[in-house]
């Protein structure tokens, strides 16, 4: 099985360089990796002290920077390397302060495995959530490398937990702990003979409540919002879009609309504009245009999404109708209601929240007209609902310490 599994993965590499020559994202995957061994003799000598930390994209990238934002604190004599699996998360976070070293992690062949564990000699190696490579892993138990999974989440739905999966089982043994998000995942690795388990919860739910210490004024909305009901729109997909841009249109004029597109393409942001009747503007017009006399002011950048959530009196998280759901958290820390589309299953916070009350799915136009509307008439709803969201981070902070006072300290 390992050498199947070894094969196929070349035969994919084959496959994605072809693809790489019409498709841009693909192109970064690739050329991505290209340079990956000869940056780490760059950047790493023979006496440097590593520690590694591996994330597949942005989302776990979030979810890992706690516990990098802790042991830069806590190691500043060692090197902390963070690599990326996709490119969506790499070309973003590529400059973070939070490591020393940033790259891609090149495919998981034996001989690549080989040759990173190699040069990166790490002290210890962290994975975030779902990310499991046989080979790297394989390569770390032979090196006695300390391994870690954190905020991970299992269901027997997995392969692991199957009877074809022992392949991915045994991978599985490279790990010296398990930090898992809840207790049905323990459950399921206990269910397979894996004891070495901690319930820590999420790493995100850290991250999301030092939100509210940080500065999140921006000079852009305090002209734009002037005091009134702001409703925020984040990471929105055109099914999304649909669904709002009615009630945009015939809201009351004491209601601002923040939209954060997920797609910030010309052609996007063009169609999303002629959607909507109400005087808007976009985030780039801002020096141009007096911003306090639109009602709908559109970003149209990155980067800026969290912040503006501290602005919000309401939310509306993308993503739910088609694409996947996008992050609840960065909003509910704010204490604010937020509306969803009926996708959420899978997404934990998402489930828990709209088990709570504090999340409302919809599933239409009239759901959402309805739901939004109950929402605005009754005052005391939206601050109960809002305080659910708050209460629910704030009682689930406290994985990263769980995890640090775990590691080994002599590292």
């Amino acid at each position: 099985m390992h050498a199947l599994y070894s094969f196929l993965v070349h035969i994919a590499w084959f496959f994605l360089k072809l693809i790489a020559l019409i498709k841009p994202k693909i192109k970064l995957f690739v050329d991505g990796r290209k340079n990956v061994f000869s940056d780490l003799s760059d950047s790493i000598t023979s006496t440097d002290k590593v520690i590694w930390m591996h994330v597949a994209s942005l989302g776990e990238y979030e979810q890992g920077l706690p516990i990098l934002q802790k042991l830069k604190r806590l190691y500043p004599n060692h090197k902390l390397l963070l690599t990326f699996f996709s490119p969506s998360g790499y070309e973003v976070k590529k400059n973070t302060p939070f490591a020393d070293i940033v790259t891609y992690l090149p495919l998981d062949t034996i001989t690549n495995a080989k040759r990173f564990i190699k040069q990166v000699n790490p002290k210890m190696a962290i994975f975030i959530k779902y990310e499991i490579w046989p080979n790297y892993l394989n390569t770390l138990k032979k090196n006695k490398v300390p391994t870690f999974l954190a905020s991970a989440l299992f269901s027997k739905k997995q392969v692991y937990f199957k009877w074809y999966g022992s392949f991915m089982r045994k991978s599985l043994k490279a790990f010296d702990h398990f930090f898992v998000q809840d207790s049905n995942s323990k459950k399921a690795l206990n269910s397979i003979g894996f004891n070495n388990v901690t319930v820590s919860g999420d790493t995100r739910f850290d991250r999301v409540s030092e939100i509210l210490d940080q500065n999140n004024e921006l000079d852009f909305m305090n002209a734009f919002k002037q005091n009134k009901f702001c409703v925020v729109v984040g990471s929105s997909w055109p099914e999304d879009e649909k669904i709002i841009a009615d009630f945009i249109n015939t809201s009351a004029e004491d209601i601002k609309f923040v939209i954060a597109p997920h797609d910030i393409k010309n052609e996007h942001l063009k169609s999303l504009t002629e959607r909507l009747t109400k005087k808007t503007a976009c985030y780039s017009q801002r020096e141009s245009k007096p911003l306090e006399n639109y009602d709908v002011l559109i970003i149209d950048t990155i980067g800026l999404l969290t912040k503006i959530y501290s602005y919000a009196d309401m939310a509306y998280v993308g993503g739910g109708f088609k694409t996947g759901l996008h992050n609840t958290l960065e909003p509910a820390v704010f204490g604010i209601p937020i509306i969803i589309g009926p996708n959420y299953s899978g997404f934990k916070e998402a489930e828990d929240l709209v088990n709570s009350g504090g999340v409302l799915s919809i599933k239409n136009e009239v759901e959402f007209l309805k739901t939004i509307n109950n929402l605005l008439t009754n005052e005391s709803l939206m601050k109960s609902t809002g305080k659910i969201n708050s209460k629910y981070v704030s009682s689930n902070t406290g994985a990263t310490i769980k995890f640090l006072n775990h590691i080994d300290p002599r590292i």
